[in-house]
């Protein structure tokens, strides 16, 4: 019998855990650990609330959990109440789907300033994470400036832009919701060191700008560049561009109509933030583009904002004992091995880059990986060890027979129309299971 620990029970995880299924049938036993108390990860945390189709390929995830030769390992922390030197001795594969949970950091002065966020902390507070359930940002304010040109700049601008009736059928959490809907914000800058031609963003995500019910986006048209040059796009890439360009055509009047206004503006790179104790205003240098890259002309100007989420990325969190880059901002590997029996997958491996769906092959090739490793039958006690070592130090493990009570209970207290209100505190939701 072969014994695989999983850390991360995201997408890459439990792809991970469906690829040994099928590499090795009813001869592996897979244990799926999380910090959390409950699963999925990146699906829970960090998809938008109002993206619930999208949410629903846990369903998939389910299945395997189920299944007789897979554990899911709640409310333990690698590093921590065991470690992953621990894990090596009693499992014959640890594989680390831990993702990437920390945002990369602006680097530029005054990015210490209050009401600066990262994406992660302020999805994370919208989607009701423990971790940053008290991070209470301050939407006082008129002006928002969302830094970024991927999706997940789309969707801050998108949450922070929506009506009460437009969340209607998510699963945003209640302090969220009750301060969004407080929210004096008019207007959401979304700032980009490099052109149209150069965003991130996908058609679908980008189109759903054109249908809130009390903002309009908007492009500069001076911005874009000339349509004969988009037939050198990527297909996805140019049908953004496309809608980009629709977003320039909507009229003053348009505008001027609805109260709130989703300005891009391209060519700024943001170089200093400004505030005494909060952050006040944004200076942002105009750029050009040379060789793909962003280069500073030289011109500076001044963006008054009391809000600042900074989208630009994410980082992997280190673990004691793992070798780690840091220029690159995930787990040092090659092609996902790290060290014998040690292995990464998903964000953790490549950096976050990629749909969800993306995580799938990447699971499988690190299974075929560890099948080339294993070359003996396995003599280690996996599961059966850690749960001696977890009854040794009295750990509160959660599993997934758990995690469907205190879903049962995030249920029963949802609002009208939402599927869930999910709890925000570990000992909420371990209280739930009992």
């Amino acid at each position: 019998m072969l014994h695989i620990a999983i850390i991360g029970s995201g997408p890459a995880g439990y792809y991970t855990a469906e690829a040994a299924q099928k590499q090795w049938g009813d001869n592996v036993r897979v244990d799926i650990f999380d910090m959390l108390p409950v699963p999925y990860g990146l699906i829970r945390f960090g998809v938008a609330p109002d993206h619930q189709s999208i949410k629903g390929v846990v369903r998939r995830y389910e299945q395997t959990a189920l299944s007789e030769n897979v554990r899911f390992v709640g409310n333990v922390k690698v590093g921590q109440d065991v470690s992953v030197d621990e894990l090596l001795t009693l499992y014959d594969a640890v594989v680390l789907a831990t993702g990437a949970p920390r945002d990369r950091q602006l680097g530029i002065p005054g990015d210490h300033l209050g009401n600066v966020h990262g994406s992660a902390a302020f999805v994370g507070w919208y989607n009701g994470h423990p971790e940053f359930t008290a991070l209470a940002p301050d939407l006082s304010g008129h002006t928002a400036v969302v830094i970024g040109m991927g999706n997940v700049a789309l969707d801050v601008a998108r949450i922070l832009a929506k009506t009460g009736d437009e969340f209607a059928g998510s699963d945003i959490v209640k302090h969220a919701l009750d301060r969004l809907m407080a929210s004096n914000i008019r207007r959401i800058i979304i700032l980009g060191r490099r052109g149209p031609h150069q965003i991130m963003m996908t058609p679908k995500e980008l189109g759903e700008l054109g249908h809130l019910s009390r903002a309009t986006p908007w492009v500069d048209p001076r911005d874009l560049p000339d349509q004969a040059d988009d037939a050198l796009l990527e297909p996805g890439i140019r049908k953004s561009v496309t809608q980009l360009r629709s977003f320039a055509t909507i009229s003053e009047s348009r505008r001027a109509d609805l109260p709130l206004e989703i300005e891009f503006d391209f060519f700024a790179s943001p170089r200093a933030l400004l505030g005494t104790g909060k952050v006040e205003a944004l200076e942002v240098e105009r750029t050009r583009i040379e060789a793909g890259r962003a280069i500073g002309t030289g011109e500076f100007y001044l963006i008054q904002a009391s809000l600042i989420v900074s989208c630009i990325g994410y980082q992997t969190t280190p673990i004691a004992g793992v070798p780690f880059d840091e220029r690159a901002g995930r787990f040092a590997n090659d092609k996902g091995r790290i060290l014998t029996g040690l292995y990464c997958v998903g964000w953790a491996r490549r950096g976050p880059s990629g749909t969800i769906g993306t995580n799938r092959p990447d699971g499988f090739g690190v299974v075929e990986m560890i099948a080339e490793d294993i070359t003996s039958a396995s003599r280690k006690q996996g599961g059966r060890g850690f749960d001696a070592l977890a009854g040794a130090r009295k750990l509160n493990v959660v599993t997934f027979q758990d995690w469907k009570k205190i879903e049962v209970a995030e249920a029963s207290r949802a609002r009208d129309g939402a599927p869930r209100e999910k709890f925000v505190d570990v000992a909420e939701m371990i209280h739930a299971r009992d």
